[in-house]
């Protein structure tokens, strides 16, 4: 499942290596992927920041689809759920910030200077990418596909392939 980080001595809930101020308020976790995660009322279940307010109660008590939190998204959400995007009316969930995918429309998901991301991983490959959904990086599962993806093509001639 996911990992669920108990409150410290200090009262604060660990998430990962950072800790957020504990108490009633305070439902971060990380997700098995390594991304920001909302922890439901059990402190056991750890739910992905997109799963937050999507018309499904995930949490056993149904929290994460509370009105209180849901009712004036992202202005009523908890700011380690949203991160921003390049133009400052849109937003995406923070777990969807550096995932490969261009969530905000104009990569500043994915790339500086908006976003800071680390290198493309091991199931990437870094290339101007020709295909509207990724950024600076696409799958190497497209490599040697027969099909541009890369604007300089080489996801045909260099990428060594997934």
């Amino acid at each position: 499942m996911n990992k669920v980080f108990p409150k410290g001595e200090d009262g604060c809930i660990a998430a990962g290596p950072k800790a957020l101020p504990g108490g009633e308020g305070a439902q971060a976790c990380t997700t098995l992927t390594n991304r920001t995660g909302f922890l439901c009322r059990d402190r056991r279940s750890c739910i992905p920041a997109s799963g937050v307010c999507d018309g499904v109660r995930t949490c056993t008590h149904g929290e994460d689809e509370d009105e209180s939190l849901c009712r004036d998204v992202p202005h009523s959400l908890p700011r380690f759920l949203v991160a921003r995007c390049g133009d400052p009316a849109s937003w995406i969930y923070a777990d969807q910030k550096c995932d490969g995918t261009n969530n905000c429309g104009d990569c500043s998901d994915e790339l500086s200077p908006v976003t800071v991301c680390p290198a493309c991983g091991p199931g990437w490959w870094r290339c101007p990418s020709t295909v509207f959904i990724y950024c600076g990086c696409i799958p190497r599962s497209l490599c040697r596909d027969h099909v541009q993806h890369c604007s300089d093509w080489s996801d045909e001639y260099a990428c060594p392939g997934p």
